[in-house]
């Protein structure tokens, strides 16, 4: 008889309620997926007091009512507040290597080992009511979100068990660190780490070894997190799990590795793109989350200000021509590329993408990935696609002066090429490829359009305030009229750092024959960007800034420093 089954009898023995309305109850259980300790209690046919009562008994644990007791918040933070909350526990005590917590429900068996795998510690556990744990959790870790840091930003402090087993740690056969890695404490433990990282809105998770342990960051909206710290005992086995599921060669450990993954979540797909790296203390895993839901939204909704929104849309509009996209690593550069091919996906026009790597796999382009090592070059490639009857190209990056040349001489024979670079302002990318040896003659005929790109944060809907800036800062950045400034407050919505999400600032240069004219006679990239911003009206990276500025998108300081280059 398994341990639902003898609490099941036991429940019956106690006459609290009748066998029909236990069945009733297991219905409804499997019904719903949820735990048959809540059904019990919603339904009203037994409280929660005889319950634990009932548990004691049968499983010889202790209960205690945890409100009534004032814990030490050193204690609580020993657990990150989203492994408490997923859990629904509350750690209460430590001595030595030995952690108490408080659980409501002891039949969930998979707690004890999850917590002793995320820890490194030995696990006892005593009852406590549900509404009381609810009530700890949001009192303590409430009070701790209000401090300098956030709990899942502090490392969990976790006693190794002895120096000679991490010592072993590099001769461990390979035969045992791959039965490890399938025991279900680490398949749950990498679970709760890619699911943890969904829900918070992540674009990569970094697992890194370090001296004494394997430390969890997330990067949410462009900013690294540190979560928990898994023990250095465990590290093994969690990197072998990861690059079991990224088909990667688990015998590798002296060289980089690049592989990928799909789960589905929340009814989406997600694509992981994996590269592992050999460091000091291990191997580094980061993770790039790709969720394809983010391209089919279109232009329209990548929170693009109304000038150059429309200037994007007639610059793809064109039928030939090379668009550029620059600005730095983590910039929305792909994103937005993408979302045009998104666009402009149609059985009619036959797309092609050369990258490296394919980042986004889309249904109806044909997508080609560079492979240095065998020839496959971004040059050798484009050329190979020259010869597929491409109507649109999208160039993962214009790297060399051969790609450069080659994609402008493709602009010109009735290909509209999108591509990127590694530029700080739209102007200065004109001057970048005549650097790399493309005669200004041919840049001034291929180019459409080049857009210089940035990602600001935006403020936290739920705890936005006005915000009171100094006259003379105002002064100096040129704030003549009057204007509301906001700022996030900091809530748990958005893990108290007062911004939620991103939104991209852009700056757009539409090449028209005035600039044809600078661009072959060589004059510089400031030269330029002064005829377009008081000619054309070009809004510059800060001046649409200001824009979500006035809008209460985002706040000034973050305006600053993602501009902070003009």
């Amino acid at each position: 008889m398994t341990l639902k089954e003898e609490i099941i009898q036991i429940i019956l023995e106690s006459k609290h309620i009748t066998k029909e309305q236990l069945e009733e109850a297991i219905l409804l259980q499997q019904r719903s997926k949820l735990p048959l300790r809540k059904i019990l209690i919603d339904q009203k046919l037994i409280n929660e007091e005889d319950l634990l009562s009932l548990f004691s008994q049968k499983l010889s644990i202790p209960v205690l009512h945890v409100i009534r007791y004032k814990l030490n918040s050193e204690i609580i933070s020993i657990i990150p507040e989203e492994i408490a909350t997923r859990y629904n526990i509350v750690p209460i005590s430590r001595i030595g290597n030995n952690i108490t917590i408080a659980i409501s429900d002891p039949l969930d068996i998979f707690v004890i080992d999850d917590l002793r795998v995320i820890t490194g510690c030995n696990i006892d556990i005593v009852l406590s009511p549900q509404e009381e744990i609810e009530e700890i959790l949001n009192t303590y870790y409430k009070k701790e979100l209000s401090s300098r840091e956030l709990p899942w930003e502090r490392e969990i402090n976790v006693d190794l068990s002895s120096e000679s087993e991490v010592a072993k740690l590099d001769t461990i056969e390979l035969s045992e660190i791959v039965k490890e890695s399938q025991k279900p404490p680490i398949v749950r433990l990498v679970d709760l780490i890619l699911t943890l990282a969904l829900k918070r809105r992540a674009s990569d998770i970094h697992i890194e070894p370090v001296v004494n342990g394997l430390r969890v960051r997330y990067r949410i909206d462009g900013m690294l997190y540190e979560m928990f710290t898994i023990p250095k005992i465990k590290q093994n086995a969690v990197l072998a799990r990861l690059k079991i599921i990224s088909n990667l060669d688990i015998t590798e450990n002296r060289l980089p590795q690049d592989g990928r993954f799909k789960v589905r979540f929340d009814s989406r797909e997600i694509d992981f793109r994996v590269s592992v790296l050999p460091v000091n203390f291990g191997q580094k895993i980061v993770l790039r989350i790709l969720d394809k839901s983010n391209l089919s939204i279109g232009l329209d909704k990548l929170g693009f200000s109304p000038q150059p929104l429309k200037l994007f849309n007639e610059a793809i509009g064109r039928p030939f021509g090379m668009i550029l996209v620059t600005g730095p690593t983590g910039s929305g550069k792909s994103t937005t590329l993408y979302s045009i091919l998104n666009k402009l996906n149609t059985p009619q026009l036959n797309i092609v993408t050369i990258e490296d790597p394919v980042e986004y796999e889309i249904e109806g382009i044909t997508q080609v990935q560079v492979k240095p090592e065998i020839g496959l070059t971004f040059t050798a490639g484009l050329r190979a696609l020259l010869r597929q009857s491409p109507d649109v190209i999208m160039i993962g990056e214009i790297r060399d002066g051969e790609t450069a040349d080659t994609a402008v001489k493709a602009a010109l024979t009735g290909q509209l090429i999108l591509s990127t670079l590694h530029t700080n302002d739209a102007a200065s990318s004109i001057t970048r490829l005549i650097d790399m040896n493309v005669e200004p003659f041919l840049v001034a005929s291929s180019l459409i359009m080049v857009c210089a790109q940035r990602l600001c944060r935006c403020i936290c809907p739920r705890c936005k305030e006005e915000e009171k800036i100094p006259h003379d800062i105002l002064d100096t950045l040129g704030f003549k009229e009057k204007i509301t400034f906001y700022k996030g407050k900091g809530c748990q919505y958005c893990n108290n750092s007062g911004y939620y999400g991103r939104t991209a600032i852009l700056e757009v240069l539409m090449i028209n024959d005035r600039i044809r004219e600078m661009i072959i006679e060589k004059r510089s990239c400031d030269e330029i960007k002064e005829y377009a911003v008081k000619e054309l009206g070009m809004l510059t990276l800060r001046d649409d800034a200001f824009i979500k500025i006035k809008e209460g998108s985002i706040t000034l300081e973050e305006a600053i420093r993602v501009t902070m280059e003009e």
